[in-house]
């Protein structure tokens, strides 16, 4: 990025059932990351590809680009789905607890946490297999935070994601990445395990040095 070298040498294969925690002491690495396996920014080097029977779906760090329009949660939602009854529409932002009247709440007067809640409804409608979050509890409170979690533990598909939240990965992933300027840790086990390893501790610190 601009010249400074976030990660290097990263290779890795997404196994069936694999829900992985992506870490970095440089939220830029991850966020770039992300960037560069859904297309929006080119890699220096290197590439990817998904298996053929992949679908994905995106939870982007900044999605203010996603609520311009002068419209209501609902009609927000309509636009990217060939359902457009109430009825359908309504049961997708229930999961992310949008009730009532809460549905014609115009998009441009939206929280952060609104804003979150909508993109997560919306990745939802998209019915991927495999789903990418990049800080998914950013601004969203502790219902709204709880409600997710449950749906990413039951989700049957792959999930990669980065978060600050220790028990939000504690709950949902079952696999460790972590990306830095020297290279990558991969690891087989849950993220409380992972950050007490002693061993793991001194692979961390040459990931960086």
């Amino acid at each position: 990025l601009n010249g400074e070298v976030l990660f290097k040498n990263i290779s890795f294969n997404i196994e069936r059932n694999d829900k992985i925690a992506l870490l970095s002491h440089d939220q830029r690495a991850t966020t770039a990351f992300f960037r560069i396996i859904t297309g929006e920014i080119q890699p220096t080097t290197g590439s990817f590809a998904w298996g053929q029977t992949i679908t994905t779906a995106y939870l982007p760090l900044d999605n203010n680009e996603f609520f311009q329009k002068e419209i209501s949660i609902k009609d927000w939602l309509g636009q990217f789905s060939a359902d457009t009854t109430e009825v359908f529409l309504r049961g997708y932002l229930g999961k992310m607890l949008f009730s009532g009247d809460d549905i014609n709440k115009k998009c441009t007067v939206l929280s952060g946490g609104e804003k979150m809640r909508c993109m997560i409804a919306r990745m939802m409608l998209q019915n991927p297999n495999l789903i990418m979050l990049d800080h998914p509890t950013n601004h969203l409170d502790m219902e709204s935070i709880q409600a997710f979690n449950n749906t990413l533990v039951k989700f049957k598909g792959n999930v990669l994601m980065s978060s600050h939240d220790h028990e939000f990965i504690q709950t949902v992933s079952n696999r460790i990445i972590e990306i830095g300027p020297n290279g990558m840790i991969d690891k087989m086990m849950e993220y409380d395990d992972y950050i007490s390893d002693s061993h793991i501790a001194e692979l961390r610190e040459k990931l960086y040095s």
